[in-house]
């Protein structure tokens, strides 16, 4: 993901494309920042030429999909304070940030995972619905968010 990033800014920067170099610049600036935190949170000593390289590729896709969904928040929050230009200027950041994520899965295999996580712990009721999206959620970090997850093992479990 870092090496497409950086690709993907020369290209923007050769193109004059302000808004492309602007959101991979602020990509790039979440993605450190986060790595920083990581670093301090873990005690992590290791000098290493970026902190990003202190992240997997997991917790890289949990920051783009946090920086999604706020912006995504913050676009029906403009719409319902009647801020148009706004909420549309969210949207296109949320778009442009989406396209660095991995493929979302099917709903069918999305449906296969979480049956397989209810046999594996032999969930019942939705009272187990805890112990299925526990194992669920590492086996599709990044491809299904949690509300879609959650909406699933429901239907299952009901």
């Amino acid at each position: 993901m870092i090496n497409q990033l950086k690709s993907d800014l020369m290209t923007a920067m050769k193109a004059g494309d302000k808004f492309r170099r602007d959101m991979i610049r602020s990509i790039q600036s979440d993605l450190k920042n986060a790595g920083i935190d990581k670093k301090g949170r873990d005690g992590l000593t290791d000098e290493v030429a970026s902190p990003v390289e202190y992240l997997t590729d997991g917790e890289m896709t949990a920051v783009l999909q946090k920086a999604v969904k706020s912006r995504r928040e913050s676009a029906e929050q403009y719409v319902q304070g009647g801020r148009a230009e706004l909420a549309e200027k969210e949207t296109s950041e949320a778009d442009f940030i989406a396209e660095y994520l991995p493929k979302a899965m099917p709903a069918n295999e999305l449906e296969a995972v979480v049956r397989e996580a209810i046999a594996e712990v032999g969930a019942a009721s939705m009272a187990d619905m805890g112990k299925v999206m526990k194992v669920v959620q590492p086996k599709v970090a990044g491809r299904a968010d949690g509300k879609a997850i959650s909406t699933v093992v429901r239907g299952l479990l009901a």
